[in-house]
């Protein structure tokens, strides 16, 4: 029994309405920009012509000015952003002694991949945040002269990025994905972009999670990037400037990523599929900005498809895409099919009814919508015709005190007992 509740609360956890970037990979887009070619493992007989790649790296200096009273830096060499260093510095000390990264297995690196013997001490550092040696030798392969910056410029760049909010567990998955952000200084370049951030609206308590999302955005240029794709964004998409910081915080890779094309094809596919005026289209990309990024043959069109499929007309379409355009972010097979059966078939409702709460849609079948189903049935409180979709809208106290007229606890009680039995049949086994 034990481990059946164990293994649902595991099971549980992967709710289908949270969908992780590798399970939507099938209806985005291929990204415009790709990744440099990565670096072939050198060996020792290649040595002079590595070196020879290494000395004629150069990064490239932003000209850009920072606001210093938006962005200071403390005489004890804090940086002010609403969050105290102290509380993010990472005591490098201790997180050596806490490191399993060793010199002999460095040794053991420096032997099968050329690792220079100078890179230790930020090998070291940078084992504090949880690279193993597989990601070492990833980052190596990428991006090898971002592996020859010194330990000191290496502490103070990235204790930059946790001063403003960058989480240290976020520090190994930024450096995966964007290496090169060991070269880039904090004066002329992360300061500046940074500064960018809080210009167009971005609260300081969200910057770390934005760098985290789109670590690359520090390779851009402010003037000849960022700021002609926000402006892009007001004056050809639409996008009111009050809601620019917004569209950004919901979806971060918008900055960094091509839109004009995407923006085009998409705005001319909704307006001849369905329709769609402009200020509609534009109130989607707002409330849902990955909207320019999903495939329209992989992803859009076939949610369209099965909505049509089910009975709705293209007005009663835009009108749930215009509510819920996160809805063409849903896993058919997964989701969308099976709450539209439980909505016909146990809820007895009409597919109508999901013009009026097309949230209904991104609720959880398993954690809310059957749940609290069940417990109305189970109190004899559900009505014999259309159960009402309005019960599944509120918190689960509201909804205990509004329509069950039970305590909380009662009916998390039989929530849980629910599901642990649903969990039972699935794996064939009795409760």
């Amino acid at each position: 029994m034990i481990q059946i509740a164990i293994k649902l609360q595991d099971d549980l956890s992967n709710i289908e309405d949270q969908f992780s970037d590798r399970k939507l990979s099938k209806i985005y887009s291929t990204e415009p920009n790709k990744k440099p070619g990565q670096h072939q493992v050198l060996r020792k007989g290649r040595e002079n012509r590595l070196l020879e790649s290494a000395q004629s790296f150069r990064l490239s200096n932003s000209s850009l000015k920072v606001d210093e009273k938006i962005i200071s830096k403390r005489k004890d060499h804090q940086y002010n952003f609403g969050r105290s260093y102290e509380m993010e510095h990472v005591d490098l000390e201790n997180a050596k002694k806490n490191s399993n990264f060793t010199r002999s297995k460095f040794q053991k690196l420096a032997e099968e991949i050329d690792f220079d013997e100078k890179w230790f001490p930020l090998i070291e550092y940078l084992s504090t945040f949880g690279l193993k040696d597989s990601h070492l030798i990833s980052i190596y392969e990428r991006h090898m002269p971002c592996l020859q910056i010194n330990l000191s410029s290496a502490q103070e760049r990235l204790e930059f990025l946790l001063s403003v909010g960058v989480k240290h567990e976020d520090i190994k998955r930024i450096l995966m994905r964007q290496p090169q952000i060991l070269e880039y200084t904090v004066e002329n370049n992360l300061k500046s972009h940074v500064a960018f951030l809080v210009s167009i609206g971005v609260p300081h308590s969200r910057i770390g999670q934005i760098i985290t999302a789109a670590p690359s955005l520090f390779s851009y240029s402010i003037e000849h990037s960022l700021k002609p794709t926000v402006r892009y964004l007001v004056e050809e998409v639409g996008i009111k400037t009050s809601d620019i910081s917004k569209v950004v915080q919901l979806s971060p890779q918008i900055l960094v990523q091509r839109i004009d094309n995407s923006w085009t094809s998409r705005f001319s596919f909704l307006s001849k599929e369905l329709g769609a005026p402009k200020d509609s289209i534009v109130k989607m990309v707002t409330k849902h900005p990955q909207l320019l990024h999903y495939s329209i043959e992989a992803g859009i069109l076939p949610r369209i498809n099965f909505l049509r499929s089910i009975g709705m007309c293209n007005s009663d379409i835009l009108k749930v895409l215009t509510s819920l355009t996160q809805v063409l972010s849903l896993s058919l097979e997964r989701n969308l099919k099976p709450k539209y059966l439980y909505l016909v078939n146990d809820l007895r409702n009409e597919v109508k009814s999901l013009t009026k709460y097309p949230m209904y849609l991104s609720l959880s079948l398993e954690q809310r919508i059957r749940p609290r189903h069940r417990f109305l049935v189970s109190l004899k409180k559900a009505p014999k015709g259309p159960f009402p979709l309005s019960s599944l809208v509120p918190s689960d106290e509201c909804f205990c005190q509004q329509w069950a007229g039970t305590s909380l606890e009662k009916y998390l009680a039989f929530r849980q007992s629910l599901q642990l039995t649903d969990f039972a049949k699935k794996y064939q086994r009795k409760v």
